[in-house]
């Protein structure tokens, strides 16, 4: 096994890397220059002017991104959306959403209900009336809802993917720690043409989501790590950096040894499950299993390190990370969202816990 980036993700970390190094914008200012790039259309079919990449190079996209916590919606877009519906849209459906996609429409996922963050049961229902399909329920925490060109519903029939104006739909703002938009959704009886109630596995959903989210925290950590070690570089006390003093060494050094496990777990992950999604031969059942399992403790370790690495760096910074007009905030901002959208680290070591019970 060999995670290292082959040459198209790393032509794809470098088009982001360039990208940035010449815009200044780090929330949705900056997306159309990601249109303009063509880094949307990485994961789109050949056919539709795509360049028919899959998870590693969205993931190496998402992962340079939160190098810099840029709050734009690639991970919504991309990892909740497109990605998913690979290989589960016929021709007219794809031709309505992909080409949109390459030009800045968005996508997001309902991935959770009220108490249960990615319902493994839906309680949304999908009823077929005729050629339609009513979808009816509510779902917390959904990224960019409003601003959603389309969203991915999973139902107790399949995943429903509804036009974002659809009649019927109540969006209700929520809070979140980046102030990007962020909504609970109610569907009342929403319609749906029945070609669009799709059988996509929930747990491809999830499995996508969970790595998706892995490589957006190996890239904040990677982004915060070197914020940090620069201000203790250059920040001095006491006539010294702060960088020589033990304690703080000995701070840094630990919030180092999670990045490093940070990214072991995602690539990990991320490499485990991209061979699952291309079809390769790679075990069969046994495969799968050891594949959730790396999921679970990915999950786990985002969840329970993540956050706690973050209130270090704030503890490092001492009271500029608390300034807003410092970038410190965006990453711990990002950090407590993603990891409140997997449930949090209670919910996911019960999940870990589940797992190593049940083999």
């Amino acid at each position: 096994m060999d995670f290292s980036r082959d040459d198209s993700q790393d032509a794809v970390a470098e088009v982001v890397v360039s990208l940035l190094e010449h815009d200044g914008a780090r929330d949705m200012t900056l997306w159309p220059a990601l249109v303009d790039s063509g880094l949307l259309a990485v994961p789109l079919p050949e056919r539709y002017g795509g360049d028919d990449m899959g998870l590693l190079e969205v993931s190496a996209m998402l992962t340079e991104l939160a190098t810099d916590a840029v709050a734009v919606p690639a991970l919504s877009t991309l990892a909740f959306g497109v990605l998913p519906l690979a290989g589960y849209v016929g021709d007219d459906l794809g031709a309505a959403i992909y080409p949109e996609v390459a030009k800045g429409a968005v996508l997001t996922a309902a991935l959770s209900e009220p108490g249960a963050p990615f319902v493994a049961a839906p309680n949304t229902t999908a009823v077929i009336d005729g050629d339609s399909v009513l979808i009816t329920g509510r779902k917390i925490a959904v990224p960019y809802a409003e601003q959603a060109r389309w969203l991915l519903v999973p139902t107790d029939r399949g995943i429903a993917l509804v036009d974002g104006d659809a009649p019927g739909i109540t969006r209700t703002p929520s809070p979140s720690s980046t102030g990007a938009p962020e909504f609970s959704v109610s569907f009342d009886q929403v319609a749906i043409p029945a070609d669009r109630l799709l059988d996509i596995p929930l747990t491809r959903l999830h499995r996508i989501a969970v790595a998706a989210l892995g490589s957006v925290a190996d890239g904040l950590l990677k982004g915060v790590l070197a914020l940090t070690s620069e201000h203790l570089r250059t920040r001095q006390q006491f006539g010294r950096p702060l960088a020589e003093f033990q304690a703080v060494a000995q701070e840094i050094g630990d919030v180092y040894v999670v990045s490093r496990t940070m990214h072991v777990a995602a690539a990990s992950a991320n490499w485990a499950l991209a061979q699952t999604l291309s079809g390769a031969d790679t075990g069969g059942d046994r495969h799968i299993e050891r594949l959730d399992d790396d999921l679970d403790v990915l999950a786990y370790t985002l969840t329970a390190q993540l956050p706690a690495a973050m209130q270090q760096c704030h503890h490092l910074h001492g009271g500029i990370g608390v300034d807003i007009t410092h970038p410190l905030h965006r990453y711990y901002s990002q950090a407590k969202d993603i990891a409140r959208w997997l449930g949090g680290a209670s919910f996911r070591l019960d999940r870990l816990g589940a797992r190593c019970t049940s083999i």
